[in-house]
């Protein structure tokens, strides 16, 4: 596979013949952001990038409602020419789900930029700045055998990091995203160029180390891009273009600008909470070598001792590395259920096995039917699938029948199927807290209690087997990664669908005109986790606002959302306020909330029709029973839990 595919976006269908009249027709579509998405997510040229780009451009010139793609803002600073690497980077989040607005700095001018108040990167106020900077931008004086000379270069390199960052953050609560330093290739003294103190290689490594730590320190509003990985993974003696530096300031070789700017737009989308969270699994061909229905279960090759059988499993290897981390994995396959799932129970070779699989669809219908029984079964939309199916036919439908799910390419050969969807980058993520690497749990949990649902036929006595807690708390640190989570990712249960940072989050934490909750939920299957989110405004003597309102779809049904209100009122109440008023933002996503006030109890004020509501209730409220026992903590003046 190598080089090509990497540079080539071998995982992504090529570009159709008519790419040029299509980017020519959005002018003239109804709903330009869909189709911009679609023109995106097939492997682009550099030149196919920039046309696309130039097409986005006259779209918001013209002021064109470019959803469902979500709007980003952000600065780009680089010490090399960003003229090709700024339209290719707009293009490619579209294929991730973002209308991105792209400010490049100029040649050289980073620092410029970065430290003017009145900047154009300033007054253009960006949610967030990739500081894209080569090992040629900072002072990294080699010093070969002078450990006191290379400390001082890479103290000297980081302090210049730092001031960059200080002036980013000092007029806004922007999101500064740090580039590492892809390592030249030229050597000094050869391998003892890594351990050598004061040679380029040991002090682009201590370099990197440095950033790498200035972001976990300071992460609620720093990101890593691993620059450094994808020039090691494409090969520095390729990543590096001397002539195209002498000669234009390319800052590395322009094969790779397609590269470069997919993995910056999945960081993106994934800083937007656009990344992927399930995964799709064929079988046949897939999962292991041959069909279950002619073979059997003794004929099908998976497992060791036999290279087809070790590729197959390979990749049973990837997909629960993938659950490890939190990632759903699901089962489409054209198959009889009773034969598919015997390979899951009883092939002594099998990693993955029936647990593992929170939702099961083996069956004679289409591909794009069962796939939409797996969203639906698992309360998420279709934006959040990826389909691995070895067949280029059942691919194709699903791309076409579902363009909204994430659908690679695969080679031919099966050894090569983790690698491709690896270099796909569909899962990337900003962060990882322990409550991410419980999801694929907390669905394979539901999933169960659905299963227990289904055998009980009046719903209060089955909410009593769940025998629920409910947990309160305010926001704080240690929930804060999780809840700018939920709030940038969470769009069917959102009232407003307003998005904040983590730096953000930090300081509606502090701010002492309002009121947060982080909600959790625990029963006899297991631990919900984090399951809404609230944040309340105090905007007027007696009234506070509901400013954020969400909650995971997972939990419906379960009288989560009255709990929370009372919890709500209850708060209010002892704070002096009287009203509450709720909005509802309707968005394409979150329609399924739109009486969601109503059916509380809220009387509307204003608003109609499709667009913004606003509702108000006075306190105190009327509480019925709670389904569920009541736990509070961390709230400052210590109230005791409710019983039951």
């Amino acid at each position: 596979m190598g080089d090509a595919f990497l540079t080539g976006l071998g995982w992504l269908p090529r570009a159709p013949a008519d790419f040029k009249a299509r980017c020519q027709a959005l002018a003239q579509s109804s709903a330009p952001g869909a189709e911009l998405r679609a023109l995106a997510t097939h492997s682009l040229d550099a030149l196919q990038l920039e046309r696309l780009a130039r097409s986005i451009r006259a779209l918001r010139a013209n002021d064109a409602d470019l959803r469902p793609l979500a709007n980003l803002k952000i600065g780009l600073l680089g010490n090399g020419t960003l003229d090709f690497i700024a339209p290719a980077v707009v293009s490619s989040a579209a294929r991730h789900g973002l209308a991105l607005e792209c400010l490049r700095s100029e040649y050289d001018q980073v620092l410029q930029e970065a430290l003017d108040p009145q900047s154009a990167l300033h007054r253009a106020a960006p949610q967030a700045v990739v500081v894209a900077l080569d090992y040629r931008a900072l002072p990294l004086q080699v010093a070969v055998g002078d450990p006191g000379a290379a400390q001082a270069a890479v103290q000297a390199g980081l302090a210049q990091l730092e001031v960059l960052r200080d002036g980013l953050r000092r007029h806004s609560a922007v999101t500064v995203i740090f580039a590492t330093l892809a390592t030249p290739p030229e050597s000094l003294v050869g391998s003892l160029d890594r351990l050598l103190a004061g040679t380029l290689r040991s002090i682009v490594l201590e370099v990197n180390r440095g950033i790498s730590d200035l972001v976990a320190a300071h992460a609620d509003h720093c990101l890593l891009f691993d620059v450094a990985a994808l020039a090691e993974m494409v090969g520095t003696a390729e990543w590096f273009a001397p002539a195209q530096w002498n000669m234009a300031k390319l800052p590395f070789d322009d094969r790779f600008v397609p590269l470069f700017a997919d993995h910056l737009a999945r960081l993106l989308a994934a800083l937007r909470g656009k990344s992927r969270r399930v995964l799709v699994l064929d079988l046949d061909n897939t999962l292991w070598g041959g069909v279950i229905g002619d073979d059997g279960l003794e004929g099908i090759r998976i497992g060791q001792g036999d290279a087809i059988g070790e590729a197959f499993l390979n990749i049973q290897r990837m997909a629960l590395a993938l659950r490890d981390r939190g990632i759903v994995l699901a089962v489409s396959s054209k198959n009889e259920d009773a034969v598919a799932r015997r390979a899951f129970r009883e092939h002594p070779e099998m990693l993955l096995r029936e647990s593992h699989i929170a939702v099961f669809q083996a069956n004679w219908q289409d591909k794009p039917s069962n796939i939409s029984a797996v969203a639906s079964a698992l309360n998420l939309g279709l934006d959040t699938c990826v389909f691995l199916d070895d067949n280029p036919v059942e691919r194709d439908l699903v791309r076409r029948t579902l363009p909204e799910v994430a659908v690679p390419e695969l080679p031919e050969d099966p050894s090569l199927y983790p690698m491709a969807l690896s270099a796909a980058g569909y899962f990337e993520a900003v962060a990882l807290s322990a409550e991410d690497r419980q999801r694929a749990a907390f669905y394979e949990g539901n999933a169960r209690r659905v299963a227990l649902q289904a055998g009980v036929t009046d719903p209060d006595s089955y909410l009593r087997t769940l025998q629920m807690e409910i947990t309160f708390q305010p926001f704080d640190a240690v929930g804060r990664t999780r809840i700018a989570q939920l709030i940038g990712k969470s769009n069917q249960f959102n009232l407003t669908t307003r998005r904040y940072t983590e730096a953000q989050v930090a300081e509606i934490e502090r701010d002492p005109q309002a009121f947060t909750l982080q909600v959790r939920l625990t029963d006899t299957i297991g631990d919900n986790g984090m399951i809404s989110v609230v944040i309340c405004r105090h905007t007027a003597p007696d009234t506070w606002t509901i400013d954020t309102w969400l909650m995971s779809c997972r939990v419906l049904g379960r009288g989560v959302e009255q709990m929370v209100l009372r919890e709500i009122g209850w708060h209010a109440e002892r704070a002096g306020i009287r009203r509450l008023v709720g909005e509802y933002r309707p968005t394409e996503r979150n329609m399924m909330v739109r009486e969601h006030y109503e059916k509380l109890g809220f009387i509307q004020l204003s608003g109609s029709g499709e667009g913004p509501t606003e509702w108000e209730i006075r306190l105190p409220l009327a509480t019925a029973a709670a389904p569920m026992s009541v736990k509070r903590l961390g709230f400052v003046d210590g109230a005791a839990a409710d019983s039951r």
